[in-house]
């Protein structure tokens, strides 16, 4: 949406995340929870869990190819860009990538437009790394109608230079799908918007998955964070539901700390910091 503000135009983009507990194997029935949380939120950018479309701990790569999606010419994703289009929302979604023989563990943006672009997790963790290739292409900003939109995906957050390679290619929002089970996520994400300046928003999915012998306990607590830091919104720990902040994206473009520090600018390269 554009508000008018002091004579001129100033951006200022409703956000949300659509938190839920995606049923294991059912396609279709999860689609049509983001379908609807999409509609209810009335949001310029909606914001959905890893592996939304699917559920998470599949047993072996079989079961996983069984409900990888092709991410171009699917049906699935023909539906969500009719969602977008209709609602006139930007939506960032987890799903399990069919392409050729390979597999990924992806996040997708789809625009209003119908344009689709691709992000491919680059940190697997625990089982994922059995199951799944890494992505195979380092994270870019997209330019869209809502703001420069950088994804990542769930384990990333460990890793600082996931979130500030998207920092430097001039993203003003990190989008993050997660299925987080470990408790320090949430927290480590303020370090993510600080260090970079961006907004951040982390849609985490809720419930159990009793699967392989063992349970999985997902921690909700999805957020929105501003590009310093702050707490804007936070959903529980095991509701289901949609939070929503209103954002402004070019607040981003400020890398300034103080009058004479630049976040970005001020980076030294120090001969022997890096460890062999």
């Amino acid at each position: 949406m554009l508000q008018a503000v002091g004579g001129g135009l100033k951006r200022i983009v409703k956000a949300a995340c659509g938190q839920f507990s995606p049923r294991f194997g059912d396609t279709d029935g999860n689609l049509e929870h983001v379908c609807s949380m999409t509609e209810e939120s009335g949001a310029d950018l909606i914001v959905f869990p890893e592996l939304a479309t699917s559920g998470y701990d599949f047993r072996d790569r079989t079961e996983l190819e069984s409900l990888a999606l092709d991410l171009y010419n699917g049906t699935e994703i023909i539906r969500l860009k009719r969602l977008a289009k209709d609602t006139g929302t930007h939506i960032v979604i987890g799903m399990p990538e069919r392409t050729g023989d390979r597999l990924f563990n992806s996040a997708a943006l789809i625009e209003p437009g119908g344009r689709t672009s691709i992000y491919r997790k680059l940190q697997l963790f625990d089982r994922e790394k059995h199951l799944f290739e890494p992505g195979d292409a380092p994270p870019r900003a997209v330019d869209t109608a809502v703001g420069r939109i950088g994804m990542m995906v769930c384990f990333d957050w460990i890793f600082p230079e996931v979130a500030r390679l998207l920092a430097l290619d001039g993203a003003q929002i990190i989008c993050h799908p997660a299925n987080l089970v470990l408790q320090f996520c949430q927290r480590a994400m303020f370090a993510r918007s600080v260090e970079n300046g961006v907004f951040t928003i982390t849609c985490n999915r809720i419930g159990t998955e009793s699967r392989l012998d063992r349970e999985l306990i997902f921690n909700g607590n999805s957020q929105i964070l501003s590009n310093r830091g702050d707490m804007l919104v936070q959903a529980g720990y095991d509701m289901e539901e949609i939070i929503t902040a209103e954002i402004e994206p070019a607040l981003a473009d400020d890398k300034m700390i103080t009058g004479n520090n630049h976040l970005l600018e001020d980076r030294r390269h120090i001969l022997g910091a890096q460890r062999r």
